[in-house]
């Protein structure tokens, strides 16, 4: 029992099983035993992994109605599926990235479906091919909430106290507004890092509270629960 994996131009043979149809989906017939076909997944898995394609989209036009509407069909249109995605109101803008999936040839349909796109709703978008991220097994996840009154500079004071000591941002996020009852402008900080496993946390958690003091930063440093 073999698998056969047909994409267009692509035929890739697993041992074990048969498998034949466009990417994604397809007929099985099982000509051993379930526990045989199981037994072949992995393989399956490495042959899928092996024929996608990751690529990193990233839009930006005057922000209205059906935005993302409009970014997700020609996407789904394509073969591409939404992997992970972050989409918000700059100003009069609305800014989107996002990590798509899909077979070998998504990536072109994507660029001449886009550059359409672009063209008639004022857009510009930007598309780059990548690779799967790395897993960071020697490091630890960090959350860092950071809430204070509204000052110039907030944000590179913090990313420097981390690229000082290799520790990777691996998420950020920012937002002006103003307090409850006094107005007052306030902003806010969410980060997540990798901290090396070998980083001792104690200093690290009194540099960077001493930090905080400095700049009058009222912040919480916690390890991410699972």
């Amino acid at each position: 029992m073999n698998i056969r994996v047909q994409n267009e131009a692509r035929d890739v043979t697993v041992p074990g099983c048969y498998w034949q149809g466009g990417f994604g989906s397809g007929i099985i017939s099982q000509a051993q035993s379930d526990l045989k076909l199981i037994s072949h997944i992995p393989k399956l898995k490495e042959v899928f992994k092996n024929m996608s394609q990751l690529i990193v989209l990233s839009a930006i036009g005057t922000d209205r109605p059906g935005v993302v509407k409009d970014l997700s069909k020609a996407i789904l249109d394509c073969g591409g599926n939404i992997e992970e995605s972050r989409m918000t109101s700059l100003g009069a803008e609305f800014a989107v990235l996002m990590l798509i999936s899909g077979n070998w040839h998504t990536p072109t349909k994507l660029e001449k479906a886009l550059e359409a796109l672009g063209k008639s709703h004022s857009l510009t978008i930007n598309l780059t091919k990548t690779e799967l991220r790395s897993d960071h097994k020697d490091c630890v996840p960090y959350g860092i909430d950071v809430v204070c009154l509204d000052q110039a500079g907030i944000v590179f004071h913090l990313s420097d106290f981390f690229a000082k000591r290799n520790i990777e941002i691996s998420d950020l996020a920012t937002r002006s507004y103003a307090a409850p009852h006094t107005g007052a402008p306030m902003f806010s900080v969410q980060m997540a890092v990798s901290i090396p496993a070998s980083t001792p946390i104690g200093q690290l958690r009194d540099d960077f509270h001493d930090l905080c003091e400095q700049l009058n930063l009222d912040s919480i440093l916690e390890p991410v629960k699972a």
